[in-house]
């Protein structure tokens, strides 16, 4: 039987990837039973182990900007310590990325072979970490980049809309960063087909399809929880200045699944809608 490990399953996708494998030997470790920098301790987290996903990650974007090195320790360093392991092991490792290793400034949705090129701190590590996983355990070692990410098990973006929704009589959001809304509840079923499947090693993008601004985003949640979307109202970047840039295009392709046999992820609309009679909503 396949025997499956979590890291940072106390996280959103962590959560939906236990509901995912929900009836096999699933063991899930959050950050606090799991320090993935620690070899002795992923040694023996990883014995006897056949598939490990890593969903411990430091993403703390801003943070990341005056705190690197704690950055890299985890999403750099600790991916390269799972490698190592998977690969003494013969264990698949499915790594989750970021399209923060892009630059943003794309006009068509970038491909899993573009080449990586980072524009803040957070991107830089997570960019290391992808290196070494594809490095350091080439045959069954798999990069999956998501962006967007909304789930029921943490802070999320459409429940905070909601909530300032009812706490104000308008809300603004930004309508000049484009990307894929991601259910984590697709992405963690699409993490198991990966696994599940025999697909070649190598990058894959694990984003709901369809593209959409933050604002836009918006006023669809809006909509599913029966409240006027011309309550969101439009703004650019330039009114919510941060330490860390953020990419202006965040939309990926999906050509290696189909490479690979397999279907990409629907489109963010139709996971929106099932993700809000499911309790994502906070309601």
């Amino acid at each position: 039987m396949t025997r499956y490990l979590i890291t940072g399953a106390s996280g959103m996708l962590g959560h939906d990837l236990q509901r995912a494998l929900a009836g096999r030997d699933v063991v899930a470790l959050s950050r606090a039973e799991l320090d993935i920098t620690d070899p002795d301790a992923v040694a023996a987290a990883v014995a006897g182990i056949d598939v490990v996903f890593n969903c411990a990650a430091y993403t703390k974007v801003d943070a990341a900007e005056t705190d690197e090195d704690a950055a890299y320790a985890v999403n750099a360093t600790g991916a390269a310590t799972l490698a190592l392991a998977t690969a003494a092991n013969d264990a698949a490792l499915i790594q989750v990325s970021t399209d923060y290793v892009f630059q943003g400034d794309a006009t068509s949705p970038y491909s899993e072979d573009e080449p990586r090129d980072p524009l803040n701190a957070y991107g830089r590590t997570k960019a290391a970490g992808e290196e070494a996983v594809l490095r350091l355990n080439p045959a069954r070692g798999y990069v999956v980049r998501t962006a967007w990410l909304y789930g029921a098990d943490g802070p999320n973006f459409p429940a905070t809309m909601l909530r300032l929704g009812r706490e104000r009589d308008t809300v603004s959001v930004v309508d000049d960063q484009v990307g894929q809304p991601t259910w984590t509840a697709d992405l963690a079923r699409q993490l198991v087909l990966l696994a599940d499947s025999g697909a070649p090693a190598g990058i894959y993008h694990g984003t709901n399809a369809g593209t959409a601004s933050w604002f836009e985003f918006a006023q669809a949640t809006f909509q599913e929880a029966g409240l006027s979307p011309d309550k969101v109202e439009p703004t650019d970047s330039s009114q919510f200045v941060r330490p860390a840039p953020r990419p202006a295009y965040s939309v990926l392709g999906h050509d290696a699944w189909s490479r690979a046999g397999l279907a990409p992820m629907r489109d963010w609309r139709a996971a929106l809608h099932e993700a809000a009679s499911s309790g994502v909503f906070g309601e």
